[in-house]
C-alpha cells in the first residue's frame, strides 16, 4: 500500500495548481483521504478532506474557497485543485488515507496513515 502526491511546483502569488494522490495496489474509492501540509520548521496540518460518500468534504479556513478537492475513480486519483495561491501556501503537500474515522474533527492527524512522499509548492510573492 503506497500513496504518491505528486503536481506540485513553484508558483507565483494568485496563481494555481492542481496535486494528485494516487495509490498503487488498492483502490482509493473505498477510503477517506486527506491532504495535509508542512511548512518549514511546523508540524503537519490539515487541509482539506474527502470522504466516501458523495458530498463529503471538508476544508480549513484557511483554504475555503480557494481549494477543492475531488476524486477521479478511473483514474484512482484524488486531486487537489489550489487556485489564488498565496506565499503562506508554501509547504510539502502529502495526501493520507483515513484509516481510524472516530472524531468529529475529518483531519485528525492520528487517524491517517500510510503517507506518501509529498511533493513540494512554492508560492512565490
Amino acid at each position: 500500500v503506497q500513496l504518491q502526491a505528486s503536481g506540485g511546483g513553484l508558483v507565483q502569488s494568485g496563481g494555481s495548481l492542481r496535486l494528485s494522490c494516487t495509490a498503487s495496489g488498492f483502490t482509493l474509492d473505498r477510503y477517506a483521504i486527506g491532504w495535509f501540509r508542512q511548512a518549514p520548521g511546523e508540524e503537519h496540518k490539515g487541509v482539506s478532506y474527502i470522504g466516501t460518500r458523495a458530498g463529503s468534504t471538508y476544508y480549513v479556513d484557511s483554504v475555503k474557497g480557494r481549494f477543492s478537492i475531488s476524486r477521479d475513480n478511473a483514474k484512482n486519483t484524488v486531486y487537489l485543485h489550489m487556485n489564488s495561491l498565496k506565499p503562506e501556501d508554501t509547504a510539502v503537500y502529502y495526501c493520507a488515507i483515513r484509516i481510524h474515522p472516530f472524531s468529529d474533527y475529518d483531519l485528525e492527524l492520528d487517524e491517517y496513515a500510510y503517507w506518501g512522499q509529498g511533493t513540494q509548492v512554492t508560492v512565490s510573492s
